[in-house]
């Protein structure tokens, strides 16, 4: 799976004109590799004479450069956007937890509410949907880490009850993965995966016919 990721990328940065030395730097991986990942997929010859003729100084001042022009047009999409979803009316909010559940939360277990995520904003976002829409106390709510091997457990324990503001009391005991985090995607946060959930059968229930209508309305 890793190496799959590693190819993948490397047939991003390809298209984005990089060369095979810049690819390397990237993903550490052997040339005869890169070469066979990448047979089919040659760069252009303009490119090629570029790539040729501009020294490593040319080449990291127009990597900055087109990096500063997509911060900049990023910035201005962020700007954008959050002028068109914001402020948000309680309804809204109602409808983004629910679709949050729908895309991560525990469908199976109709006595609790039970979401898992490496994202702590999505987990901060789902306790305060619990505790301001259902009405829940977050003194009810528990904490299950699922950690690696290679990772310092009390660290993360602190991590995550500083980040969700909920006493290391509420958390359970951590589960411990064998392998090592060193090993999974870049994409991660880096706090390995945790689980919020609460205990309320009635207040499950309630979701899970709210996201059931949901499902139904736009069921074929």
């Amino acid at each position: 799976m890793a190496k799959f990721r590693e190819k993948q990328l490397a047939f991003e940065l390809r298209k984005e004109g990089k060369s095979y030395s810049q690819i390397r730097k990237t993903l550490k991986v052997s040339k005869s590799t890169l070469s066979y990942w990448l047979r089919k997929h040659p760069l252009p010859e303009q490119q090629i004479r570029l790539l040729r003729d501009w020294n490593e100084t040319r080449i990291e001042h127009f990597r900055q450069t087109m990096l500063k022009k997509k911060n900049k047009r990023l910035e201005q999409i962020y700007q954008k956007q959050k002028k068109k979803i914001f402020p948000l009316t309680k309804r809204d909010l109602f409808i983004a937890g629910l679709f949050l559940y729908w895309g991560e939360g525990s469908k199976t277990r109709t006595a609790e509410l039970q979401i898992a995520n490496t994202d702590p904003a999505a987990l901060n976002f789902f306790i305060y949907w619990v505790t301001k829409f259902l009405e829940q106390e977050k003194t009810k709510l528990k904490v299950h880490l699922h950690l690696y091997s290679d990772m310092d457990t009390e660290k993360e324990l602190e991590f995550w009850s500083h980040t969700l503001n909920i006493p290391k009391t509420q958390f359970l005991k951590p589960y411990i993965k064998k392998s090592l985090l060193k090993t999974i995607n870049r994409g991660t946060y880096g706090h390995g995966t945790c689980t919020v959930k609460i205990g309320n059968a009635r207040v499950s229930e309630g979701v899970l016919m709210g996201l059931k209508s949901i499902r139904d309305r736009f069921g074929s």
